[in-house]
């Protein structure tokens, strides 16, 4: 991260990124004892080297989506550097880069580290579209097998979960899918691998969901009855 966004170290104008410097720190962990990595570590290693400016990419579509999601936000310095949902989200793309290429623990302990620092728990098996805002983040938790779409926004305690289910059944998606700009308020619980969020709904804060809904709808409470309004 902070060679990806050197104003992390007070350096504000950098001409080039030396992403090279990564390839023998993380050549190293990939060949601590403790890691499995069922392919090649050198090919990890470079894969995730030729990556990071890409990378870069994505994640400054992120810092956009929560300086334009996010009124109290004055710049994108200060998102990078102050921001919680910024942090968790960078941490897990770069899990799930990992993890897509074998590497098991270290992606967990990535995203676990993040889930310390900021209170936002997200999976690194979970599959996150561009452009992601997580506002204030804590306690949001992105579970193994949610999809996530483009221009998405969540707020504070959000879960996207599981249906209680036996281990031996968990096969197949557990969580649920958010398509592109939907809205999720507060507190909202969004269950089931089974259960779709349509494109541009909003979720209000508090709803309990374990169905799908039709694109373009509001679900909220009103009179301590869920109503649905397409």
């Amino acid at each position: 991260m902070d060679i990806m966004f050197p104003i992390r170290n007070s350096i504000q104008h950098v001409s080039d990124i030396d992403v090279n410097i990564v390839y023998p720190e993380l050549l190293s962990i990939l060949n601590h004892s403790i890691v499995n990595c069922e392919n090649d570590i050198n090919d990890v290693a470079r894969a995730f080297t030729n990556f990071m400016l890409q990378l870069k990419e994505v994640l400054q579509k992120d810092v956009e989506a929560i300086y334009q999601g996010d009124p109290a936000a004055n710049s994108h310095d200060e998102i990078i550097l102050a921001y919680p949902g910024f942090t968790a989200v960078s941490a897990y793309r770069i899990a799930h880069f990992l993890e897509k290429n074998n590497v098991r623990l270290v992606p967990r302990m990535i995203t676990e580290y993040a889930h310390s620092m900021t209170g936002v728990d997200i999976h690194p098996s979970a599959q996150i579209g561009e452009y992601l805002c997580i506002d204030h983040g804590t306690g949001v938790v992105i579970g193994e097998t949610t999809v996530i779409g483009n221009h998405v926004k969540i707020y504070q305690g959000v879960t996207l979960g599981a249906l209680s289910i036996q281990r031996r059944d968990c096969k197949g998606q557990r969580h649920p899918t958010v398509e592109d700009h939907v809205v999720i308020y507060a507190q909202a619980i969004i269950l089931g691998g089974d259960t779709t969020i349509g494109a541009h709904s909003v979720i209000g804060g508090n709803v309990w969901i374990t169905e799908s809904v039709p694109p373009y709808s509001k679900i909220y409470y009103e009179k301590h009855q869920q109503k649905i309004k397409a």
